[in-house]
């Protein structure tokens, strides 16, 4: 993808789309087209410091200048209340997505192309400059902005005095702030000048929209300069390790390579398919030293029971990841608790959050395909299959917040204070679509889940247990219709309280009646439940989380925590929800008909790969037109649930 001077050198347009380079630890470089931060999470080397967690912004900038004929043109952007100085967006003539995020500037005559690289399986960012055009010699200034900070804190500055680089031939070291790793910066045949400057006020648009703190101080030691000609090619490694005697082409080489590897074959360079592989790469990340997991989103988000298990299939499975969607499965078998799966693992790296009734039963949709793509029965049915067995085993019994089997078969959850579904939204103390009793998603995983294990035990010479399994799931299909069924509104109750009326909401829940392997719905109900979701929820980039007509609809998110997370799931859209609904699709129309309507839901949301964050897919947008992209810029699930189906309806 590719951007010209018409966006590049408007401010506005090119401050509001973000790059983002990824490391497979859960680390980034990150940043706007005009490279004026907008976040607090921006930055050009952001470490994971013990992978996924603990994301720390070691350097935040590192601003260029060309000094040509004497006369200075300033590459870098930065925005202040009230100014953006400099203003070096003016002189970006091209921003090219592909493999590596590219900035083409033109100043002085002199044409400098700009690659930002990070590499796979270490903090580290590499940086390449390459001289196009030149009339004479000139020289590139670069002045590196330090932070040294947690990824969600902010920088301010203070009278204690300032670190300098120490250097080693051509490796600078800092220690941006005493409690901050080391940052190594190699600049080959670079001359450093100390110079102190602090920064102040650098003001960040996104954080005063989602009405957070707005600015930050930065510190800058001093500058380097390099003299540089015509085809001239300078790499700069910045890392947590030192990169000496390290060769930058090679590593470049390498991570060309690897990136390529995971394309498939003979797509086009535009087509959706190989923009959102490369996308798919940037979530899957170490979990200590040999498991893999997958960040729910940048660039806040750490690792989520919920997220992965809905995203392995699409993220692993559709790319031919097959290893590392095992390595996922494992670590989160290794971490269930009394039959539950983490709901997430906290960023500082504290014990993982068991508060989520879903994850669990997605962990068995997950294994479900992962077993079909693979044919891997040997750790499903060793490793796997006796963890899923006890997790029935504890959900028979009763587990943690009130999630137990009632009588008739189905699966109530919840209890005063707790927000147990995807809809988690939960400020201050108060939840806002809490969802106690019984879901209906819910129940339809659950249903899924038994189905699941009950094949598992046939198939792994358990009759007895797949047997006891599929009756279980029996009645589970005999009491879900009669107990869900809004026959005023021609669609699905949402959730059925302990006490009290059915919620009628119409929300995105009831698809997965539709949607997963074993469908509780079929016939005229299931085109029921899709054409009252088509017409309250449906939008180009996904699905929204109320309807319009109810009450409580919010259709826009913005405004402090509170006002957001009051509307995050009361009427915000989401996009990952896209999957579902085109498994609805086919699930109603068959084939033929579902196949041509599924393909136009994705041409509808292409567009939104050129905006927000460049070549992938926003976590929320707003409920109303123009469905303003918002929340992170780059959401696993969004991104896996639409390659999947993307896969699935080029390949059957």
């Amino acid at each position: 993808m590719t951007f010209d001077a018409t966006i590049t050198q408007d401010f506005n347009q090119a401050v509001s789309r973000e790059w983002l380079e990824t490391n497979n630890l859960g680390g980034w470089a990150s940043s706007t087209i005009s490279g004026a931060h907008s976040r607090r999470y921006h930055g050009l080397l952001v470490a994971a410091t013990r992978p996924p967690v603990d994301r720390q912004v070691l350097l935040s900038k590192l601003d260029e200048t060309l000094i040509i004929g004497g006369q200075r043109h300033d590459l870098g952007c930065n925005q202040y209340p009230g100014a953006v100085q400099p203003q070096g967006y003016q002189y970006l003539t091209q921003f090219r997505r592909d493999l590596f995020p590219e900035f083409t500037y033109e100043a002085g005559g002199v044409t400098l192309r700009k690659t930002i690289v990070a590499l796979a399986g270490e903090n580290t960012t590499l940086i390449q400059y390459e001289v196009l055009a030149a009339e004479a010699s000139f020289t590139l200034e670069l002045l590196p902005f330090l932070a040294g900070r947690n990824c969600h804190d902010f920088r301010h500055a203070d009278d204690s005095s300032q670190p300098d680089f120490t250097r080693t031939d051509d490796v600078f070291q800092i220690r941006p702030q005493p409690s901050s790793p080391d940052l190594f910066i190699s600049v080959p045949g670079a001359t450093y000048e100390p110079r102190s400057l602090w920064f102040y006020q650098l003001e960040y648009a996104v954080e005063q929209e989602r009405g957070e703190s707005t600015h930050e101080d930065l510190f800058s030691p001093g500058s380097f300069s390099l003299p540089l000609d015509l085809g001239a090619t300078v790499q700069i490694l910045v890392s947590t390790s030192s990169p000496a005697g390290r060769d930058a082409a090679a590593l470049l080489a390498q991570e060309q390579q690897r990136r390529t590897a995971l394309l498939p074959p003979n797509a086009a360079p535009d087509s959706l398919q190989r923009i959102l592989t490369l996308a798919a790469d940037q979530f899957i990340v170490r979990r200590g030293a040999d498991l893999k997991t997958v960040v729910a989103g940048y660039h806040w988000f750490t690792d989520w029971g919920r997220d992965t298990m809905i995203a392995l299939p699409g993220l692993c499975l559709t790319t031919g990841r097959l290893a590392d969607a095992r390595l996922i499965l494992q670590a989160f078998a290794e971490s269930v608790s009394e039959g539950m799966l983490p709901n997430r693992f906290p960023d500082s790296g504290e014990a993982p959050e068991y508060n989520t009734v879903d994850a669990t039963l997605w962990f068995f949709v997950a294994i479900y395909h992962y077993r079909q793509a693979s044919g891997d029965d040997e750790f499903v049915r060793e490793t796997l299959l006796p963890v899923l067995l006890d997790i029935l085993a504890w959900h028979q019994r009763g587990t943690r917040f009130g999630i137990h089997v009632a009588e008739d078969g189905l699966l109530s959850a919840g209890e005063e204070g707790q927000q147990l579904t995807w809809m988690d939204a939960k400020v201050e103390g108060w939840v806002v679509t809490p969802r106690q009793g019984k879901a209906v998603e819910i129940n339809a995983l659950w249903y899924n889940a038994l189905r699941i294990a009950s094949a598992l035990a046939y198939d792994f010479s358990s009759p007895e247990k797949g047997q006891e399994m599929e009756a279980q799931a029996s009645q589970v299909f005999a009491a879900f219709q009669p107990s869900f069924w809004n026959a005023d509104l021609g669609c699905l109750y949402d959730c059925l309280p302990p006490d009290g009326l059915p919620d009628a909401s119409i929300r995105p829940n009831q698809l997965f009646a539709l949607s997963l392997p074993f469908p509780l719905l079929t016939g005229e109900r299931a085109a029921q439940v899709l054409a009252v979701v088509e017409k309250h929820l449906y939008t180009p980039v996904g699905l929204r989380s109320l309807s319009p007509e109810d009450p409580r609809y919010q259709p826009i998110y913005e405004g402090s925590l509170r006002q957001r997370d009051g509307a995050y799931h009361q009427g915000t859209v989401w996009s990952w929800l896209l999957g579902p609904y085109v498994d609805a699709l086919l699930h109603v129309y068959g084939p033929d008909l579902g196949r041509q309507k599924a393909r136009q839901v994705l041409d509808a949301l292409t567009y939104h790969l050129r905006e927000a964050g460049v070549g992938t897919i926003s976590e929320i947008f707003d409920g109303q037109a123009p469905h303003r992209p918002r929340g992170c810029i780059a959401q696993a699930w969004s991104v896996a649930e639409v390659l999947r189906v993307a896969v699935e309806l080029q390949t059957e």
